[in-house]
């Protein structure tokens, strides 16, 4: 039978993790999960640990979930994948029909692949090439300050993590940083466009597009902005022919308290990326929509230059498919939208507890996202990991961005598991003191 200490032997003798300096486990002791369900994770001597961080942002609707799971059982005993060129199936074409009709307007055409840095780089590809197909040479992406897409060579480019750019620089792309907001107000917004709107007048003959993630910078200490941004951001794309691609890889599917995030300002953008809580954390699937309009710039007579040049093996996988329509179903029939707002306000009560803690600078809060930022420690105190180990000891998985804690639970969460959840944190972080 398997213990946690022995599945934790044979992992560091083979495994090498994400986002880790494996040197840590040497004090850190992996966990080993033996399953999930719901909002839970249990490992192998049967400790549970709320999932607080959605698998990485992915488990929208907790783990095995009776009815995705019955839907990806149906399906895998009748197609689990085929090639997509020259090929389709059934749970795609629905899926891209549902997608057409629920994100924002002009947004007509599914293209598929199976990660989210992978469709950063298909939008990104897709809107060079769209503006080469119209004759202009526009090699040129522009990105917010602070901004995090992906981490592939392309996504990096245009990602402005301060590590990733000094460590694989020579690689890089040539990309802008623009002024991200500073802060939630239109004042900021409206200075930072302005930025933007004078970055264009000089050089909108050189930019393909702008990449932005809408109200939320993941991977950038959850930064939020007004949503009054992306409105004064979608006009000044279309005073200079610049494309703008939303990365909606994170706040896609529910989590800013809309559908999608570009929603709160009523905008549609030229490229619409989503990847993450499409499947509800089962299956790898992104996708890139786009414009009739885009579209049409690719559509010819053969012409091997004009044709999009892009694919991936597992491009539309037919279980990851049934998995994202299925999700679908669950936000159709449950109405998910209005429940998660009455959970976010309950976690906006929860989090103004926070502000009585000295070490605490700042709280903000998106939908069914919530931020605690701390001041006054240094980046080698390593603040962040002392707030995992506690609250991973008292059955909660928090992993914060260095001194920025956030959560971010599967929409099933109920308000006692909230309790659990933000309790347990805030006795980690006062315990700092």
């Amino acid at each position: 039978m398997n213990t946690n200490e022995e599945l934790k032997n044979r992992d560091l003798d083979v495994l090498w993790h994400p986002c880790t300096q494996m040197k840590d486990h040497e004090k850190l002791p992996l966990t080993p999960i033996k399953k999930g369900y719901g909002i839970y994770l249990e490992d192998y001597e049967g400790n549970k640990f709320i999932d607080s961080i959605s698998s990485w942002w992915v488990n929208n609707f907790g783990h095995a979930n009776p009815y995705i799971n019955k839907k990806i059982k149906e399906q895998l005993d009748t197609l689990e994948h085929v090639i997509l060129a020259g090929f389709t199936h059934e749970p795609i074409i629905k899926l891209s029909e549902r997608l057409v009709k629920l994100t924002p307007k002009d947004l007509d055409k599914c293209f598929y692949a199976d990660n989210g840095s992978s469709a950063v780089e298909v939008a990104l590809k897709m809107s060079f090439h769209a503006h080469k197909n119209d004759g202009k040479s526009k090699s040129i992406f522009v990105s917010l300050k602070n901004s995090y897409h992906g981490e592939t060579i392309g996504a990096l480019s245009v990602g402005d993590v301060e590590l990733y750019k000094d460590t694989y620089k020579p690689l890089l792309l040539q990309t802008i940083q623009t002024t991200v907001p500073a802060d939630m107000s239109e004042e900021a917004a409206i200075s930072a466009a302005d930025d933007f709107e004078q970055l264009c007048k000089e050089r909108a003959d050189e930019i393909s597009a702008i990449i932005l993630e809408p109200l939320v910078q993941g991977a950038g200490y959850m930064h939020m902005y007004h949503p009054l941004y992306l409105a004064l951001v979608r006009e000044i794309c279309y005073m200079y022919d610049v494309h703008l691609i939303a990365d909606e890889v994170m706040v896609g599917f529910g989590r800013t308290g809309k559908l999608f995030a570009c929603e709160h300002a009523d905008i549609s953008p030229d490229f619409l990326v989503l990847s993450k809580g499409i499947t509800g954390g089962y299956l790898p699937l992104s996708v890139v929509l786009t414009s009739n309009e885009i579209y049409a710039k690719f559509y010819c007579d053969y012409n091997e230059h004009k044709a999009f040049l892009h694919s991936h093996s597992y491009t539309g996988n037919a279980l990851a498919c049934s998995a994202a329509n299925a999700t679908l179903d669950i936000f159709e029939n449950e109405d998910i939208i209005s429940k998660n707002e009455k959970k976010a306000n309950y976690i906006s009560k929860k989090l103004e507890k926070f502000k009585t803690l000295k070490n605490v600078s700042s709280i903000r809060q998106q939908g069914m996202i919530a931020v605690v930022e701390l001041s006054g420690y240094k980046a080698e105190e390593r603040i962040g990991l002392k707030i995992h180990e506690y609250c991973l000891k008292n059955g909660v998985l928090i992993r914060p961005l260095g001194h920025v804690v956030y959560f971010m639970p599967p929409y099933i969460i109920t308000n006692d598991e909230i309790d659990k959840m933000m309790d347990t944190t805030f006795d980690a972080i006062k315990s700092l003191l």
